[in-house]
């Protein structure tokens, strides 16, 4: 199963954003979403390209979902270590 993972639009430059994951800035392709998407819209990205523009109501509820899921603690949590591992690595990658 592959996830989409909610981000705000922190700056767009032709077709790529600056994509704000949970404090972590990333570069994400528009090329596939089929309409404009500007500074303080929420994107759903997939492997660096953002698939489609989302409602920030449901933004906020796939994030908070996200927050319940990385509040669990536990070797058990298949998916939110794999979150985790995805956050640790991008803070690496930053510097």
């Amino acid at each position: 199963m592959c996830l989409g993972v909610p981000g705000k639009v922190i700056a767009v430059d032709g077709s790529m954003a600056t994509v704000d994951f949970w404090g972590l800035r990333k570069q994400v392709r528009l090329d596939v979403v089929d309409v404009p998407v500007a500074p303080g819209d929420y994107v759903l990205n997939h492997v660096g390209f953002a698939i489609r523009r989302i409602p920030a109501s449901e933004a906020e509820d796939t994030l908070a979902l996200y927050a319940e899921l990385l509040a669990k603690e536990g070797p058990g949590d298949l998916m939110a270590q794999d979150v985790r591992g995805e956050l640790d690595a991008a803070s690496r990658s930053r510097g």
